[in-house]
């Protein structure tokens, strides 16, 4: 499903130059729960950026089912993006003035589903992870754990085949981060690809692969830390 071969990704900003990512060679297949991490400054927000197709690398190649990335338009990157990549964030990221039926809605109007369709489908998402009767709610009437559930459930949106979560409960306790990683297991236990980057050990002891990042290599590619 996703392929990097000595992956680069420089940045420069005057005369300094900053290399976040080295020579990056990873292979996620089909149906993989994996977590990446590292101590900050490793590489792994850039790494997520060039997964999510939200930049580009430098140098290297990047082959997502099959196709090269650098050879697809913005339009089909921005596809890619609402379509066949689920995002969750540390922060959310929810629109502060809607509601949590309103914020799951959003990738579905970029898509262009029927309103009916949209009913159907943001209902769905909503009982699945456990907001049934949290719809008409906004951001501020909600708890962390909740706006974080809000968050996947728009991630799932458009059913895609990766969910790709930075930090997913960096801004939540230990219970409600333990309920976010028993929702990402059982979407792994479905069948969706899972990425998680992450600074939690125990969270990290979650996944089925655990990749380690240290000053822009790749460390370690194994099962344990």
């Amino acid at each position: 499903m996703i392929e990097m071969k000595q992956l680069c990704k420089t940045y420069i900003t005057g005369k300094v130059t900053f290399d976040a990512l080295k020579r990056i060679d990873l292979t996620v297949t089909s149906g993989e729960f994996i977590a990446v991490v590292g101590p900050s400054g490793s590489g792994k927000s850039t790494l997520m950026n060039l997964i999510g197709c939200l930049d580009t690398p430098t140098t290297g190649e990047y082959t997502l089912n099959g196709t090269p990335v650098s050879s697809m338009t913005s339009n089909q990157l921005a596809d890619i993006r609402n379509r066949k990549i689920g995002f969750v964030f540390q922060a959310f990221n929810l629109l502060p003035y809607a509601t949590a039926y309103e914020n799951i809605e959003v990738p579905l109007l970029f898509a262009r589903v029927s309103s009916r369709k949209r009913r159907e489908r943001v209902s769905e998402l909503l009982a699945r992870v456990g907001l049934a009767d949290k719809a008409g709610n906004r951001p501020t009437e909600m708890s962390g754990g909740e706006m974080q559930r809000t968050a996947i459930a728009r991630a799932l949106a458009n059913e895609p085949d990766i969910i790709l979560a930075d930090e997913p409960t960096g801004n939540l306790d230990s219970k409600s981060g333990g309920e976010i990683i028993n929702i990402f297991k059982q979407l792994w236990n479905a069948g969706k690809t899972i990425i998680v980057i992450t600074h939690d050990v125990n969270i990290a002891k979650q996944a089925q692969r655990i990749i380690r990042l240290k000053d822009g290599f790749i460390e370690g590619n194994g099962n344990m830390l």
